[in-house]
């Protein structure tokens, strides 16, 4: 592959070193990856190559605004350690001069890696609309040459009747036979979702295999970063639809995500379940990875499209935040989700208590902090006389605080970040209705410096919430309506406190 000079990936990388490299670490999360600098959001090449863990996403490193995708770039040897390395990819070439969009990674034969993603042009005129292609870059996990044959696949590889201007996406893996696949996102006339199919001997000489799914107008309209992969002896569709409407209380984001389960014929996928990934306020367009021991680890992006803009992000010199890596599994056809199992390597100062009586409100010694991870057992003191309400307040000071709640009469779990120190009414709630277990129920609580991410009875549910407050604000405390009996286990993370 010709080598040639790129001067905005350079321009790119030059002003990134210099912008990223005077942002405080305290003014970042603590394990939560950011963008180096400006806009993050979704992420890209979720990839194990060369010994590390590499995360690309995408990227604008001149303002904390969507604008002129490129794909920054980080790796890791735990998934909670990022190291950042120069940016990947700049849109400078004519398939892509509107921007790199999302896509992923595999390697090569030849052991170099390849990354294949969404190439955007304006094309119209004064009515401009932009033309999607998929396009591939090969490098060593540092440095990339785009494909000097791009794009790869463009709207000759459609099928009748689909739209070249949503074509995008594409999730790349590979087989046991060597062959290469991908699947791509792509719209209806009527803007209805379609998943496509396509298969390559080499990674670059793309041919289409047909439809894997489609919508049929249950989730929303077009169907955004799909992800597909075996777990536990199914296989997982994962897809970000676009306008959703809810089902009582799943699908509530609009655009959010779902998770289809059921089987795959080598062909054609056939849903047997769905649910929603996330059911907090912030979560969109995950990835997953096979890591080396076997795991299917996933990343999403911590962010909703609808409080973006939201006064109180544009004080920081970045925007956005990637989740918790977090394991996943099947249970009765369910996906359930972990806190990757690397987290419990970075605790210290354990804090615990047994039995404790809520009646009313209390502050435990001990229970406080911006940084850490709490799990909390709740249940009733008294069978006979249940309690109504348990609420947990955190990121507290005397002014400011976000709460997460539980009503066991009505089995609804409620993020709220009202309080939390916003200039303007955006997003604030989310509920969640989880199993009736009368009045018990398991929370796993993991705090960074800007969210909070709740698993809810052994991670059948998770809630996810970023928040504004100022990391100075740690105070804890608990409020119950009604008598209830709690345990609770707190461990400082990363040293941070």
């Amino acid at each position: 592959m010709r080598e040639t000079v790129n001067h905005s990936l350079l321009f790119a990388r030059a002003y990134e070193q210099a912008a990223g490299g005077i942002i405080p670490r305290e003014s970042r999360p603590a394990f939560h990856l950011t963008p180096l600098t400006g806009w993050m959001n979704d992420p890209n090449g979720f990839s194990y190559y060369h010994g590390q863990y590499h995360l690309f996403y995408q990227y604008n490193p001149y303002d904390t605004e969507w604008d002129a995708m490129h794909w920054g770039h980080a790796v890791s040897h735990d998934l909670l350690h990022w190291t950042y390395l120069p940016a990947a990819l700049a849109p400078d070439a004519w398939y892509d001069s509107f921007g790199c969009f999302s896509g992923s990674a595999a390697e090569l034969a030849d052991g170099r890696q390849l990354l294949m993603y969404t190439g955007v042009r304006q094309v119209g005129g004064d009515s401009k609309k932009e033309y999607q292609t998929q396009c591939v870059a090969v490098g060593n996990g540092k440095d990339y040459q785009k494909y000097e044959m791009n794009p790869v696949l463009d709207s000759s590889a459609l099928p009748e009747g689909l739209s070249p201007y949503d074509f995008r996406d594409p999730k790349i893996w590979r087989s046991e036979d060597g062959m290469f696949h991908c699947v791509i996102g792509a719209r209806r006339k009527d803007k209805r979702g379609v998943l496509l199919h396509y298969e390559s001997p080499d990674g670059f000489d793309w041919q289409y295999a047909g439809v894997l799914a489609e919508n049929d107008g249950r989730f929303g309209l077009m169907w955004e970063c799909p992800d597909f992969f075996p777990l536990d002896g199914k296989h997982v569709l994962f897809v970000s639809p676009q306008d959703m409407l809810p089902e009582g209380f799943e699908y509530h984001n609009g655009n959010g995500t779902v998770c289809l389960t059921g089987t795959f014929d080598g062909k054609r996928f056939t849903e047997e379940h769905n649910q929603a990934i996330d059911y907090g306020i912030d979560f969109y367009a995950p990835q997953t990875i096979l890591t080396p021991d076997g795991r299917r680890v996933m990343i999403g992006w911590m962010q909703n499209w609808d409080t973006c803009k939201t006064t109180g992000y544009e004080e920081r010199p970045w925007f956005g935040q990637m989740s918790l890596p977090r394991e996943l599994f099947l249970k009765n056809g369910r996906l359930y989700q972990q806190p990757i199992r690397e987290l419990s390597l970075y605790r210290s100062r354990k804090t615990e208590y047994r039995d404790v009586l809520l009646d009313g409100e209390k502050t435990l010694k001990g229970i406080d902090g911006r940084v850490a991870e709490l799990d909390i057992r709740l249940r009733p003191a008294d069978a006979a006389d249940p309690y109504t309400k348990f609420t947990m307040n955190f990121a507290q000071n005397g002014k400011y605080y976000s709460m997460l709640s539980y009503r066991p009469y009505e089995s609804l779990l409620k993020i709220d970040r009202k309080f939390s120190g916003s200039r303007r009414a955006f997003i604030h709630q989310r509920r969640c209705q989880v199993a009736d277990r009368q009045g018990e129920i398991r929370l796993h609580v993991i705090l960074d410096r800007f969210s909070m991410e709740v698993f809810i009875n052994e991670g059948e549910q998770v809630m996810t919430a970023t928040i504004l407050t100022d990391a100075a604000a740690r105070g804890i405390s608990f409020v119950s309506d009604g008598k209830l009996l709690m345990d609770i286990t707190k461990y400082s993370l990363f040293d941070e406190e």
